[in-house]
């Protein structure tokens, strides 16, 4: 990261409690919705690559990270339409009025829904690997990818939860630890993998609850209605990159780029250089 961007913290509130972001940069604003199971201290690579022409901000999502649990009036989990509305809250809370957004992953629903429920405040849209599950798919997914890790008074908790990390790296499904889905660029480095397994232990059970949006959030379905640009990022060795290039051709201003794998050294600046570009070819 350079030395020269300085990452600022701070809270709003949303309609289901406080919204915790990250923000640096100034320009026009981009918001940035990480990956499940962590928080926004993942995307800073790509803070820091985007706020010398941005003025960005990265909210973790709800129940994630230091932002407050989404616990919802009628006691249902939430889904793609409860994440999007935190966003439109979040938005009001900064006081902006229009952005760019971009998503990976989970965050790639969150910022394609809220693009749906809020178009008049959304610039263009960047989905860095979209996942457009089968029925089976997320059957499983649902029943196995995401579990809680409840605190227990021996502590076995702390192993699963770090094993649960650790092995997304390794295999795609992380829990089919077999030679067909093991996934080919090997572990992170250790500090990277810490910094992922406190975030899943900041909210040991309330994580699941975007990944299981996500899950059954229906892309291919929704992707049409976002009548913004929009691009589609496909990072090396992805298992979601089939899934995006099918959804980006539904998509009515639609186009895919490939990038490094995330975690890579360069990552973040490479995938900031076409955000750029994109911005950059717009309309005025």
């Amino acid at each position: 990261m350079s030395m020269n961007i300085r990452i600022r913290r701070g809270f709003t509130d949303g309609p289901h409690g406080q919204i915790h972001y990250r923000r640096a940069g100034q320009g026009e604003p981009i918001l940035l919705f990480h990956a499940s199971p962590a928080s926004s201290k993942q995307l800073e690579p790509l803070i820091a690559g985007l706020a010398d022409r941005f003025d960005v901000i990265a909210p973790d999502t709800p129940g994630n990270g230091d932002s407050d649990a989404p616990i919802l009036s009628d006691g249902r989990r939430p889904d793609m339409a409860d994440y999007a509305a935190n966003i439109v809250a979040l938005m009001d809370g900064l006081d902006v009025a229009t952005s760019h957004l971009y998503g990976s992953h989970t965050g790639a629903a969150i910022a394609a829904e809220t693009a749906i429920l809020a178009p008049g405040r959304v610039s263009s849209v960047v989905l860095d690997g979209v996942a457009a599950f089968s029925p089976e798919q997320q059957a499983d997914y649902m029943a196995h990818y995401a579990p809680p890790h409840t605190p227990t008074l021996d502590g076995d908790y702390l192993i699963r939860a770090f094993m649960f990390c650790r092995d997304q790296y390794a295999f795609f499904p992380w829990y089919k630890r077999d030679a067909a889905h093991r996934r080919p660029l090997g572990l992170p480095h250790p500090q990277r993998l810490h910094e992922m397994v406190l975030d899943v232990l900041k909210a040991p059970e309330t994580y699941p609850w975007s990944y299981h949006a996500a899950f059954k959030y229906p892309i291919l379905d929704r992707i049409g209605l976002i009548t913004c640009p929009v691009l589609g990022l496909i990072g090396a060795s992805d298992p979601l990159g089939d899934d995006t290039r099918r959804a980006l051709a539904k998509a009515a201003k639609g186009e895919c780029r490939e990038t490094p794998a995330f975690g890579l050294e360069g990552h973040g600046e490479a995938v900031a250089q076409l955000i750029k570009q994109f911005v950059g070819a717009m309309p005025a």
